[in-house]
């Protein structure tokens, strides 16, 4: 999609771009990379992040979908359903359901559209038993995809992505790195110049004994998902009492 002039960013925290902060005191994150990427190559560019952390899919097709067609953008991110993954008892051929509707809105609206699949999460602890729920929701995205004439983010297959330094402490969240890589990724299946592949091979990590490696994993269990529990059983969520931190299309260098 070359000569881009609007681009607008709908979702959950991995789209307002937790965990990696920027100069500003928010959170840049991939869409927000992108978005710079694509400001150079793209005169009179303009961009929108309504993107809030802790988001479920029926609150971004009610709360954010609404506002994202109203600035009739000609290009809208779409990614949602990873919380509603994440709480037990939802079936993700519901969700999917509330997807197709969103997508089906935007397209009806102009605007072309990027799915996103869930990540693989057979290497995160806890998370992993949640690999064929995470998989069917995929299916039906691609779906989808093809159904609507979507471009497709494939993160389940960016197997690069696996590697621990591509996540934050937390291990929900993508780091820097992580961020980056996903908006080399999605630059590249727009048609845009990368100053560098999105899968270029890490460096050699450092290796850790077994004990060191179990202590990790319990300072995680005790520090990112006792709290996360308690939210959920609490009924809160992470994004509550947040606003977007970029809600309208504005050019790149006009913050």
């Amino acid at each position: 999609m070359q000569d881009l002039n609007s681009f607008v960013a709908i979702g959950d925290s991995f789209t307002e771009g937790m965990d990696d902060p920027g100069p500003d005191g928010h959170f840049m994150g991939w869409a927000d990379r992108l978005a710079s990427m694509i400001s150079t190559q793209s005169d009179g560019f303009r961009y929108a992040n309504l993107a809030i952390r802790g988001k479920t899919l029926h609150e971004i097709v009610d709360e954010q979908l609404p506002l994202a067609v109203a600035l009739k953008p000609e290009l809208v991110a779409f990614c949602g359903g990873g919380n509603d993954i994440l709480t037990p008892g939802t079936d993700p051929d519901a969700l999917a359901e509330v997807y197709e509707i969103g997508v089906a809105e935007l397209r009806a609206a102009g605007s072309e559209v990027i799915v996103f699949t869930g990540f693989d999460t057979k290497n995160t602890p806890l998370l992993r038993s949640l690999r064929g729920k995470i998989a069917i929701y995929n299916t039906h995205l691609w779906s989808v995809a093809d159904r609507y004439h979507c471009h497709m983010i494939d993160l389940w297959a960016m197997s690069i992505l696996q590697d621990k330094r591509a996540w934050s402490e937390d291990r929900l969240h993508l780091s820097p790195e992580g961020h980056h890589r996903v908006a080399l990724r999605v630059a590249e299946v727009l048609g845009y110049k990368t100053t560098e592949p999105w899968n270029t091979p890490w460096p050699p990590a450092q290796e850790f004994d077994w004990m060191t490696q179990r202590r990790r994993d319990l300072k995680w269990a005790r520090e990112h998902v006792m709290p996360w529990v308690g939210r959920l059983v609490r009924g809160e969520s992470a994004g509550d009492g947040l606003a977007p931190k970029r809600p309208e299309l504005l050019p790149i260098n006009s913050d």
